[in-house]
């Protein structure tokens, strides 16, 4: 397959793409080239430069920048981040302390911190991957195609973020490209969502995906092993029934699974019966 080159391409088309891969500023007109070393100055410049200081006119609109401090690219890592969530006594607490706190160049890169949308203190708590780009711009977890496939799914079992259901994210934030977070990402993230149920006191969460899964659970089985059976998840003192399921995005390329996630929402709504 020949790739058009990328003059030829759409503009619109260029430039979504571009931003979908974290290339969203402009700095220059021109591409600056670094690698290639400058040509020698004239003699007359050597000259010029070499002239006393107060032969040249300074200007009074010019001052001094002071360099700003490296920011470290991992973040404030996870001993910060169990201090932090640990002082937060309330969701809104929470919200305020994981929009202050350093996420690194993954919070860096992202438009927003997505902590979650529906009805706090809901029976059921979703925990979802990540962000996707839609997500990032809204600012609300689960409004691409893949949540509306979710919602979709969850008003046929009777459930809605309007009314009875809560969802976040195990990572607030998303990854450039929609990669999946790496796990020093997730490792940090982990304190604020595990506080964050504590907080939401749902009487069942479903985990969405295997990052979701494997991180709460402590887990290295991947999805399709873990799907379909309840666990409990110890937080706080507090026991939560938790139950792993496919990502609505993954249900996406694989449509074939859907009836699977439908009998773990038949078996999500069993347990609220119960309870």
């Amino acid at each position: 397959m020949t790739l058009a080159p990328a003059e030829n391409l759409d503009p619109r088309t260029l430039l979504a793409w571009h931003v979908a891969m974290g290339a969203d500023e402009a700095i220059q007109d021109d591409p600056l080239d670094r690698f290639t070393a400058p040509e020698p100055p004239a003699a007359s410049t050597v000259k010029a430069q070499a002239a006393p200081q107060q032969m040249r006119p300074q200007s009074p609109s010019l001052k001094p920048v002071a360099a700003r401090p490296v920011q470290p690219a991992e973040g404030a890592g996870q001993a910060a981040a169990e201090s932090v969530a640990a002082a937060c006594n309330s969701l809104e607490d929470l919200e305020s302390a994981l929009k202050a706190f350093d996420g690194g160049l993954l919070k860096r890169s992202a438009k927003n911190t997505v902590f979650a949308d529906g009805v706090a203190g809901a029976p059921l708590m979703i925990v979802g991957e990540a962000p996707g780009a839609d997500e990032d711009i809204q600012g609300k977890p689960f409004v691409g195609v893949s949540g509306q496939l979710l919602d979709r799914m969850l008003a046929a079992a009777g459930f809605s973020r309007t009314e009875n259901t809560y969802i976040s994210n195990v990572v607030p934030w998303r990854p450039l490209g929609n990669r999946t977070p790496d796990q020093a990402v997730i490792t940090m993230c982990l304190p604020f969502i595990r506080r964050h149920i504590e907080l939401a006191k749902p009487k069942v969460v479903l985990m969405l995906g295997g990052v979701s899964a494997k991180a709460l659970l402590n887990s290295e089985d991947g999805i399709t092993r873990l799907r379909g059976r309840w666990r409990n998840i110890e937080i706080g003192g507090q026991t939560f029934a938790a139950l792993p399921a496919y990502h609505p995005a993954y249900l996406l390329r694989q449509p074939h699974l859907k009836g699977f996630a439908w009998r773990d929402l038949l078996s999500v709504r069993e347990k609220l019966s119960q309870s």
